[in-house]
């Protein structure tokens, strides 16, 4: 058995049962246009299907704002303010932590979503998507005060004082050849957590990063694209704009 058939198979339980799989495409690092961009919209938005872009805010500006505002289907999220690290060396990288005074972190998330707002009057979301997917307990508490609805890191969602809409599988192999995983791994974990989600609530968050593909992501991705579309026991939501 093929390992696309794996996922078939289970899309077809989803159907058979009279549901239907939510499967959500977040995207980061946007700042501005560029081929790869063009790419992504040519396999979303042009064919009229939802995704979320996490845009950096202190670097991106009127160009990206004007390409996208005819795109419709495009929603756009605050993915931290500078995309910069400030942690010790040896440390993972982070830029919501507390590795400097925790009001700098917030005025500059306050900032950014301000910024996106601004950019973006019809397609921003009050979603945070963290750099690296890591933010500290104590910036979390305070993402409802500065007018955030939701966060959006990686893995399961756990309790947390704001809803969490995550991302569960991770289109790039980040520690190998940094370019897109094998089909196998990618296609085991989205079945597994459709498996997870037939007893839950949620979506199946699948994460790229445009800037980086290569065409072995690209291909993985409009192949994916192409098989949630087109069946009928799934489809493509916008899972940030909920």
């Amino acid at each position: 058995m093929t390992t696309w058939t794996v996922l078939n198979d289970e899309l077809t339980r989803w159907a058979d049962e009279g549901r239907t799989a939510p499967f959500w495409l977040r995207d980061d690092d946007a700042v501005e246009p560029t081929p790869a961009l063009e790419r992504l919209i040519g396999l979303t938005a042009d064919l009229g299907l939802p995704a979320t872009l996490a845009v950096i805010p202190e670097h991106t500006g009127v160009a990206l704002a004007e390409r996208l505002s005819a795109t419709p289907g495009l929603s756009v999220a605050v993915h931290g303010w500078s995309h910069r690290s400030y942690s010790s060396a040896g440390e993972k990288k982070q830029e919501l932590g507390l590795h400097r005074p925790r009001e700098d972190v917030l005025e500059e998330l306050s900032a950014g979503l301000g910024k996106l707002k601004t950019l973006y009057p019809d397609r921003h979301v009050s979603m945070l998507v963290p750099p690296w997917n890591r933010i500290s307990p104590e910036i979390t508490t305070e993402l409802h005060r500065l007018g955030f609805q939701s966060l959006s890191v990686f893995g399961p969602e756990k309790s947390a004082p704001i809803k969490l809409v995550n991302t569960h599988v991770d289109l790039m192999d980040w520690h190998g050849a940094r370019g897109g995983r094998d089909d196998a791994p990618l296609l085991t974990e989205i079945t597994i957590r459709l498996k997870a989600l037939r007893d839950s609530d949620g979506v199946m968050g699948f994460l790229s990063h445009h800037l980086v593909h290569d065409e072995k992501a690209w291909t993985f991705l409009a192949r994916l694209i192409d098989t949630v579309d087109n069946h009928p026991g799934a489809t493509w939501v916008d899972a940030a704009a909920q």
